[in-house]
């Protein structure tokens, strides 16, 4: 799949979900099936080299799931452009 590929705000997000994900024992195919998502797709999502990220939707679903507001995915400060 060709598109843009991750800037750092999205490798942050992406981390802190997975940061979550592993310290709750949440397995990529456990997570997907709570998206109704595959685990190979979550897998892809987390892959620095894939170009999948996760939607607005989706972050909002993973803060019900994690019990948290979605802007706890985001950093404190914004990230400064290479």
């Amino acid at each position: 799949m060709r598109g843009q590929p991750k800037s750092e705000i999205d490798l942050y997000v992406i981390g802190e979900i997975k940061r979550l994900r592993t310290a709750r024992g949440i397995s990529q195919a456990r997570l997907g099936a709570m998206l109704d998502l595959s685990d190979a797709f979550i897998g892809q999502i987390e892959s620095p080299r894939h170009v999948s990220k996760y939607s607005l939707d989706q972050l909002n679903s993973l803060a019900v799931i994690f019990g948290c507001s979605p802007r706890d995915f985001l950093p404190e400060r914004p990230i400064a452009s290479k």
